[in-house]
Protein backbone atom coordinates (compact mmCIF):
# COMPACT_ATOMS: atom_id res chain seq x y z
CA UNK A 1 0.00 0.00 0.00
CA UNK A 2 1.36 3.12 -1.00
CA UNK A 3 0.88 6.43 0.87
CA UNK A 4 0.41 9.52 -1.26
CA UNK A 5 2.91 12.05 -0.79
CA UNK A 6 1.78 15.88 -0.73
CA UNK A 7 3.83 18.55 -1.78
CA UNK A 8 4.63 21.53 0.55
CA UNK A 9 2.48 23.77 -1.04
CA UNK A 10 -0.67 20.91 -1.43
CA UNK A 11 0.08 20.44 2.78
CA UNK A 12 -0.41 24.27 3.21
CA UNK A 13 -3.64 24.16 1.41
CA UNK A 14 -4.82 21.54 2.69
CA UNK A 15 -4.21 22.86 6.05
CA UNK A 16 -5.78 26.19 4.93
CA UNK A 17 -3.43 28.21 5.67
CA UNK A 18 -2.80 31.00 3.08
CA UNK A 19 -0.50 33.70 3.39
CA UNK A 20 -2.37 36.37 1.71
CA UNK A 21 -5.08 37.69 3.66
CA UNK A 22 -2.38 37.26 6.93
CA UNK A 23 -0.01 39.21 5.19
CA UNK A 24 -2.11 42.01 3.73
CA UNK A 25 -4.79 42.49 6.34
CA UNK A 26 -2.75 43.01 9.62
CA UNK A 27 -0.57 45.68 7.63
CA UNK A 28 -3.08 47.68 6.04
CA UNK A 29 -4.86 48.93 8.73
CA UNK A 30 -1.70 50.03 10.66
CA UNK A 31 -0.20 51.74 7.89
CA UNK A 32 -3.35 53.80 7.33
CA UNK A 33 -3.26 54.62 11.15
CA UNK A 34 0.21 55.63 10.97
CA UNK A 35 -0.75 57.79 8.37
CA UNK A 36 -3.15 59.56 10.23
CA UNK A 37 -0.98 60.39 12.68
CA UNK A 38 1.38 61.50 10.92
CA UNK A 39 -0.45 63.84 9.38
CA UNK A 40 -3.67 64.72 10.75
CA UNK A 41 -5.18 67.11 8.28
CA UNK A 42 -7.86 68.27 10.62
CA UNK A 43 -5.59 69.18 12.81
CA UNK A 44 -3.63 71.58 10.49
CA UNK A 45 -7.23 72.91 9.51
CA UNK A 46 -8.00 73.33 13.38
CA UNK A 47 -5.26 75.01 14.11
CA UNK A 48 -6.15 77.10 10.65
CA UNK A 49 -9.11 78.18 11.35
CA UNK A 50 -8.15 79.27 15.10
CA UNK A 51 -5.09 81.20 13.78
CA UNK A 52 -7.50 83.38 11.66
CA UNK A 53 -9.82 84.06 13.89
CA UNK A 54 -7.20 85.35 16.31
CA UNK A 55 -5.59 87.56 13.36
CA UNK A 56 -9.24 88.89 13.31
CA UNK A 57 -9.36 89.90 16.51
CA UNK A 58 -6.05 91.34 16.74
CA UNK A 59 -5.81 93.07 13.47
CA UNK A 60 -9.19 93.32 11.80
CA UNK A 61 -7.96 95.96 9.48
CA UNK A 62 -6.46 93.82 7.13
CA UNK A 63 -9.38 91.38 6.26
CA UNK A 64 -11.87 94.07 6.76
CA UNK A 65 -10.43 97.94 6.27
CA UNK A 66 -13.90 99.78 6.05
CA UNK A 67 -15.79 100.64 8.93
CA UNK A 68 -18.31 98.28 10.75
CA UNK A 69 -20.56 100.64 11.93
CA UNK A 70 -22.03 102.93 8.85
CA UNK A 71 -23.18 101.23 5.59
CA UNK A 72 -24.74 102.40 2.08
CA UNK A 73 -28.69 102.15 2.76
CA UNK A 74 -29.09 101.45 -1.18
CA UNK A 75 -27.06 98.59 -0.75
CA UNK A 76 -29.17 96.80 1.82
CA UNK A 77 -29.56 92.78 1.68
CA UNK A 78 -27.31 92.52 -1.07
CA UNK A 79 -26.87 89.05 -1.24
CA UNK A 80 -23.06 87.44 -1.08
CA UNK A 81 -20.81 88.52 -4.00
CA UNK A 82 -17.02 89.55 -4.65
CA UNK A 83 -17.93 92.81 -3.51
CA UNK A 84 -19.56 91.90 -0.13
CA UNK A 85 -18.57 88.15 0.54
CA UNK A 86 -21.26 87.79 3.12
CA UNK A 87 -23.82 90.39 1.65
CA UNK A 88 -24.97 93.44 3.29
CA UNK A 89 -27.60 93.78 5.94
CA UNK A 90 -30.86 95.96 6.43
CA UNK A 91 -28.54 99.38 6.71
CA UNK A 92 -26.23 98.23 3.60
CA UNK A 93 -23.42 97.12 6.05
CA UNK A 94 -20.83 95.05 4.75
CA UNK A 95 -21.35 91.34 6.87
CA UNK A 96 -17.91 90.37 6.07
CA UNK A 97 -16.39 93.15 7.38
CA UNK A 98 -18.76 93.29 10.83
CA UNK A 99 -18.09 89.68 11.54
CA UNK A 100 -14.29 90.42 11.50
CA UNK A 101 -14.61 92.88 13.23
CA UNK A 102 -17.12 91.28 16.28
CA UNK A 103 -14.30 88.33 16.81
CA UNK A 104 -12.51 90.54 19.23
CA UNK A 105 -15.73 90.85 21.16
CA UNK A 106 -16.50 87.36 21.01
CA UNK A 107 -12.79 85.69 21.42
CA UNK A 108 -11.88 88.44 23.77
CA UNK A 109 -14.86 87.34 25.62
CA UNK A 110 -14.72 83.86 25.77
CA UNK A 111 -10.96 84.27 26.72
CA UNK A 112 -12.38 86.25 29.81
CA UNK A 113 -14.46 83.48 30.64
CA UNK A 114 -12.03 81.08 30.20
CA UNK A 115 -9.71 82.89 32.62
CA UNK A 116 -12.57 83.38 35.44
CA UNK A 117 -13.56 79.21 35.14
CA UNK A 118 -9.61 78.52 35.44
CA UNK A 119 -8.28 80.82 37.66
CA UNK A 120 -11.38 80.27 40.52
CA UNK A 121 -11.87 76.41 39.16
CA UNK A 122 -8.22 75.37 40.18
CA UNK A 123 -7.57 76.82 43.04
CA UNK A 124 -10.90 75.38 44.71
CA UNK A 125 -10.08 72.26 43.60
CA UNK A 126 -6.13 72.45 44.44
CA UNK A 127 -7.63 73.35 47.75
CA UNK A 128 -9.80 70.63 48.06
CA UNK A 129 -7.57 67.73 46.82
CA UNK A 130 -4.76 68.69 49.03
CA UNK A 131 -6.01 69.50 52.22
CA UNK A 132 -8.93 66.64 52.06
CA UNK A 133 -11.66 66.06 55.05
CA UNK A 134 -13.93 68.22 56.02
CA UNK A 135 -12.98 71.29 53.75
CA UNK A 136 -12.79 69.10 51.06
CA UNK A 137 -16.26 68.06 51.55
CA UNK A 138 -16.97 71.59 51.81
CA UNK A 139 -15.55 72.87 48.81
CA UNK A 140 -16.69 69.86 46.64
CA UNK A 141 -20.71 70.25 47.91
CA UNK A 142 -20.69 73.85 47.03
CA UNK A 143 -19.38 72.16 43.62
CA UNK A 144 -22.52 70.12 43.14
CA UNK A 145 -24.56 72.61 43.91
CA UNK A 146 -23.26 74.80 40.80
CA UNK A 147 -23.29 71.49 38.58
CA UNK A 148 -27.32 71.16 39.61
CA UNK A 149 -27.88 74.51 37.97
CA UNK A 150 -28.24 75.01 34.48
CA UNK A 151 -25.55 76.60 32.93
CA UNK A 152 -27.81 79.21 30.98
CA UNK A 153 -29.63 79.79 33.97
CA UNK A 154 -27.24 80.43 35.94
CA UNK A 155 -24.99 83.47 33.63
CA UNK A 156 -28.23 84.84 33.05
CA UNK A 157 -28.99 85.06 37.29
CA UNK A 158 -25.33 86.80 36.97
CA UNK A 159 -26.15 88.98 34.48
CA UNK A 160 -29.43 90.27 35.87
CA UNK A 161 -26.44 90.87 39.04
CA UNK A 162 -23.73 92.57 37.21
CA UNK A 163 -25.74 93.95 33.95
CA UNK A 164 -25.21 93.58 30.34
CA UNK A 165 -22.34 94.10 28.36
CA UNK A 166 -19.43 91.14 26.66
CA UNK A 167 -17.68 91.58 29.77
CA UNK A 168 -20.36 90.96 32.11
CA UNK A 169 -21.80 87.78 29.72
CA UNK A 170 -17.87 86.43 29.75
CA UNK A 171 -17.69 86.91 33.29
CA UNK A 172 -20.90 85.32 33.76
CA UNK A 173 -19.83 82.06 31.58
CA UNK A 174 -16.62 82.37 33.40
CA UNK A 175 -18.39 81.18 36.66
CA UNK A 176 -20.66 79.06 35.16
CA UNK A 177 -17.58 76.63 34.35
CA UNK A 178 -16.01 76.78 37.84
CA UNK A 179 -16.91 73.34 38.54
CA UNK A 180 -15.76 71.99 36.04
CA UNK A 181 -12.36 72.82 36.76
CA UNK A 182 -12.55 72.45 40.16
CA UNK A 183 -13.65 68.68 39.93
CA UNK A 184 -10.87 68.14 37.21
CA UNK A 185 -8.39 69.40 39.45
CA UNK A 186 -9.14 68.23 42.68
CA UNK A 187 -9.06 64.54 41.14
CA UNK A 188 -5.56 65.15 39.92
CA UNK A 189 -4.42 66.60 42.86
CA UNK A 190 -5.64 63.68 44.71
CA UNK A 191 -4.25 61.39 41.78
CA UNK A 192 -0.58 62.74 41.93
CA UNK A 193 -0.59 62.75 45.61
CA UNK A 194 -0.69 58.96 46.22
CA UNK A 195 2.09 58.57 43.39
CA UNK A 196 5.26 57.72 44.75
CA UNK A 197 7.41 60.46 43.72
CA UNK A 198 5.16 62.47 46.34
CA UNK A 199 6.05 60.15 48.78
CA UNK A 200 10.02 60.16 48.30
CA UNK A 201 9.74 63.69 48.74
CA UNK A 202 7.95 63.95 51.56
CA UNK A 203 10.52 61.42 53.22
CA UNK A 204 13.09 63.27 52.16
CA UNK A 205 12.15 65.95 54.21
CA UNK A 206 9.92 68.39 52.19
CA UNK A 207 7.10 70.68 53.52
CA UNK A 208 3.62 70.21 52.36
CA UNK A 209 3.65 73.51 50.61
CA UNK A 210 7.37 72.74 48.75
CA UNK A 211 5.59 69.27 47.44
CA UNK A 212 2.28 70.84 46.39
CA UNK A 213 4.50 73.91 44.33
CA UNK A 214 6.85 71.66 43.08
CA UNK A 215 5.38 68.30 42.53
CA UNK A 216 1.80 68.11 42.88
CA UNK A 217 0.62 71.03 41.16
CA UNK A 218 2.64 70.41 37.99
CA UNK A 219 1.87 67.49 37.38
CA UNK A 220 -1.76 68.20 37.48
CA UNK A 221 -2.37 71.00 35.03
CA UNK A 222 -1.87 69.11 31.63
CA UNK A 223 -6.13 67.94 31.65
CA UNK A 224 -6.74 71.36 32.96
CA UNK A 225 -4.75 73.15 29.86
CA UNK A 226 -6.80 70.41 28.05
CA UNK A 227 -10.26 71.42 29.38
CA UNK A 228 -9.62 74.83 29.35
CA UNK A 229 -8.92 74.68 25.19
CA UNK A 230 -12.31 72.45 25.54
CA UNK A 231 -13.94 75.45 27.26
CA UNK A 232 -12.29 78.56 25.11
CA UNK A 233 -15.07 77.09 22.06
CA UNK A 234 -17.80 76.51 24.83
CA UNK A 235 -17.46 79.81 25.91
CA UNK A 236 -18.07 81.54 22.86
CA UNK A 237 -20.79 79.69 22.08
CA UNK A 238 -22.33 80.51 25.29
CA UNK A 239 -21.33 83.95 25.02
CA UNK A 240 -23.14 83.99 21.20
CA UNK A 241 -25.87 82.43 22.92
CA UNK A 242 -26.26 85.27 25.43
CA UNK A 243 -25.92 87.89 23.07
CA UNK A 244 -28.45 86.52 20.90
CA UNK A 245 -30.48 86.18 23.86
CA UNK A 246 -30.33 90.14 24.29
CA UNK A 247 -27.67 89.76 26.92
CA UNK A 248 -24.81 90.70 25.64
CA UNK A 249 -22.98 93.60 24.30
CA UNK A 250 -25.53 96.30 22.55
CA UNK A 251 -26.31 97.07 19.00
CA UNK A 252 -24.80 98.25 16.66
CA UNK A 253 -21.91 96.31 18.41
CA UNK A 254 -20.71 93.97 15.85
CA UNK A 255 -21.06 90.46 17.97
CA UNK A 256 -21.18 87.65 16.81
CA UNK A 257 -24.58 86.45 18.50
CA UNK A 258 -25.84 89.91 17.94
CA UNK A 259 -25.25 89.18 14.04
CA UNK A 260 -27.28 86.34 13.95
CA UNK A 261 -30.01 87.84 16.37
CA UNK A 262 -30.29 90.78 13.70
CA UNK A 263 -30.87 88.64 11.16
CA UNK A 264 -33.23 86.36 12.66
CA UNK A 265 -35.99 88.35 11.01
CA UNK A 266 -35.18 87.86 7.55
CA UNK A 267 -34.22 84.10 7.51
CA UNK A 268 -37.11 84.28 4.64
CA UNK A 269 -35.39 86.53 2.06
CA UNK A 270 -31.97 87.11 3.18
CA UNK A 271 -30.67 83.98 4.61
CA UNK A 272 -26.95 84.91 4.54
CA UNK A 273 -27.74 87.50 7.44
CA UNK A 274 -27.76 84.41 10.12
CA UNK A 275 -26.54 81.83 8.09
CA UNK A 276 -22.90 82.56 7.47
CA UNK A 277 -22.11 84.26 11.11
CA UNK A 278 -23.66 81.25 12.23
CA UNK A 279 -21.07 79.16 10.28
CA UNK A 280 -18.47 81.15 11.74
CA UNK A 281 -19.37 80.13 14.76
CA UNK A 282 -19.58 76.71 14.39
CA UNK A 283 -16.22 76.86 12.51
CA UNK A 284 -14.25 78.68 15.59
CA UNK A 285 -15.78 76.17 17.68
CA UNK A 286 -15.31 72.81 16.33
CA UNK A 287 -11.71 73.73 15.72
CA UNK A 288 -11.04 74.90 19.06
CA UNK A 289 -12.74 71.44 20.23
CA UNK A 290 -10.65 69.52 17.90
CA UNK A 291 -6.82 71.35 19.34
CA UNK A 292 -8.63 70.54 22.90
CA UNK A 293 -8.97 66.81 21.76
CA UNK A 294 -5.88 66.58 21.01
CA UNK A 295 -4.04 68.03 23.91
CA UNK A 296 -6.22 65.96 26.03
CA UNK A 297 -4.39 62.73 24.05
CA UNK A 298 -1.41 63.74 24.05
CA UNK A 299 -1.66 64.53 27.97
CA UNK A 300 -2.35 60.14 28.88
Amino acid sequence: MTIPVLSQEATAQAAGQTNAPETDAPVTAPLAQRARRRHPWDLYLAILVVALAVLCAVVPSIFAPGDPLTGTPADKLLPPSAAHWFGTDTLGRDLFGRVVHGAVHSLSGALIAVTVGLALGTLLGAIAGALGGVIDDILMRVVDVLLAIPGLLLSLSVIILLGFGTVNAAIAVGLGSVAAFARLMRAEVARVRRTEFVEAAYGSGATFLAVLWRHVLPNSLTPIVALAALQFGTAILAISTLGFLGYGAPPPTPEWGLLIAEGRNYVGTAWWLTALPGLVVVAVVLSANRISHRIGRDAR
